[in-house]
């Protein structure tokens, strides 16, 4: 699968296997984050791999709302701060940008190997960082939970059985892209 395909099949699925993901599955996420860009190189993001009593942890620590998680096999905890990246000008940190980076790297990397990534806000921070054992000058970015899909959608509320069958709807390129000047909608122009 080239980069054009992950990117165009890529879903924030929620129903998952209870299938584990295999050791080498799991070595090709984290060096998908591993080579990620960042600014100036800083690699900011520090992980937390929960697959086995770190996991029941994590799990924990979800809202109602992510449920559906408690079924995945493999939760990835993203922690950063501030001052392990570039901090510039008018509240520019880069840190929490040079981690999205990377899980953007790992959600199509799991697409390619047929899992699901998907990150999520849904839990509760302070929690998180016990549960992983994250220092507290650190912030739980996000969680990325990881798994094989699957069919039991018993834990999905109505709107996320909805989602599951179909991927929703996105905003069209002339509402969140602009040509040269805010406002002035994107069009394709060469």
């Amino acid at each position: 699968m080239d980069v054009v395909d992950a990117i165009a099949v890529r879903r924030a699925l929620r129903a998952f296997s209870d299938r584990p993901v295999e050791k080498g599955k799991v070595a090709a996420l984290i060096e998908a984050m591993r080579l990620s860009a960042s600014c100036s190189n800083n690699q900011p993001w520090r992980v937390v791999v929960c697959r086995h009593e770190g996991l029941r942890r994590m799990k924990e620590t979800l809202s109602r709302g992510n449920a559906w998680a408690t079924a995945a096999p493999l939760i990835l905890a993203v922690a950063s701060k501030p001052s392990l990246d570039c901090r510039l000008n008018e509240g520019r940190d880069y840190y929490q940008f040079s981690c999205g980076l990377a899980v953007g790297q790992v959600l199509l990397r799991a697409t390619e190997l047929g899992l699901i990534a998907h990150p999520v806000a849904g839990y509760d921070p302070h929690k998180a960082k016990v549960a992983c054992g994250v220092p507290d000058d650190y912030v739980v970015i996000t969680m990325v939970i990881c798994g094989y899909p699957g069919e039991d959608a018993s834990l999905l509320s109505e709107k996320q059985s909805a989602q599951q069958r179909e991927r929703p709807e996105r905003l069209p390129r002339g509402e969140a892209f602009f040509n040269e000047r805010w406002g002035e909608p994107y069009v394709d122009v060469e």
